[in-house]
């Protein structure tokens, strides 16, 4: 068997997850793809879920985590009237109390407390340690976790859709959302507190990352055939790009400060490839990361 061309490219790969894999499964396929080792992803995504999830290939694994990534969008469907250990369709029913008498009037005023700064408990089953463990570790062994509540950002919770239905014999009512959210905020927690909210159950039985910082569903590439976006081009996404000069590019290189008259980070370039990301500080520029040898 062949063995795939070996990639000495550095990128941004936009990958729309297929529902099944974990992240770490897109990163092991993108890896065979593009036959190198050096893939890495921001922003993990639950089996279950689809949508973005960014890689960073070679030189670019640095890249991802100074690219702003803050603000999330999901589209999801949230059940309500029934429960589950997980608070999503993979985990099994706890509480079936239904949703009689709840209607989308109910709902949307609901909804409402849960826009803004609020402080949400994250799902037990989610990635969070605890004392070098990951939680949903210690719940598949039989441990009770509490996890404590921390603040988030929901910037928009609109209500797209309503649909009354039946699980077996209860009623329930599916609802279609869409979230855009800050980073470490766990939709299937407010599917949950939802429910909760509305005196009855909630968990999440659909979910859809549609955007992820400046980068959309609608770039995304197939992960048999993953196309890289140049750090040079992911970069200016996400910040101003500067042209350096010969001379700039070389102290770029060594990681020496510049004098740019800059009020917000930028992306330092030349001839399209990346350089740096520089900051300001004081009268001059530093640079937070450099992607570039010296010269």
């Amino acid at each position: 068997m062949s063995r795939p061309p070996q990639t000495t490219a550095s990128g941004v790969v936009v990958i729309d997850k297929p529902q099944g894999l974990t992240s770490h499964q897109v990163v092991g396929k993108a890896r065979r793809a593009l036959g190198t080792r050096k893939v890495g992803h921001a922003g993990t995504l639950d089996p279950m879920a689809t949508g973005v999830l960014l890689l960073g290939v070679n030189r670019a694994t640095r890249l991802l985590g100074h690219l702003m990534l803050t603000e999330k969008t999901y589209t999801a469907t949230i059940r309500l009237g029934v429960s589950t250990v997980t608070d999503d369709a993979e985990g099994e029913v706890v509480e079936t109390p239904g949703a009689s008498g709840i209607d989308e009037d109910r709902i949307r005023q609901a909804i409402v407390a849960f826009t803004g700064d609020i402080e949400q408990v994250p799902s037990s089953v989610s990635a969070i340690k605890i004392d070098g463990k990951r939680s949903y570790a210690r719940v598949r062994a039989g441990e009770q976790v509490e996890l404590a509540a921390r603040p988030v950002h929901i910037e928009k919770f609109s209500l797209l859709e309503v649909e009354p239905g039946s699980f077996g014999e209860v009623a329930v009512i599916d609802c279609r959302v869409r979230v855009v959210c800050s980073s470490g905020t766990y939709i299937r927690s407010l599917a949950r507190d939802l429910g909760r909210a509305l005196g009855t159950a909630g968990h999440l039985t659909a979910l859809r990352r549609t955007r992820v910082g400046a980068f959309d569903v609608g770039e995304a590439s197939d992960l048999d055939d993953p196309v890289l976006v140049p750090m040079a081009t992911a970069a200016g996404s996400c910040f101003p790009l500067l042209e350096a000069d010969a001379e700039q590019a070389r102290d770029v290189g060594y990681g020496r400060s510049l004098d740019l008259g800059i009020s917000k980070p930028v992306a330092v370039v030349r001839e399209g490839e990346l350089l740096g990301i520089y900051e300001p500080h004081g009268d001059r520029a530093r640079p937070v990361a450099v992607f570039s040898p010296a010269q």
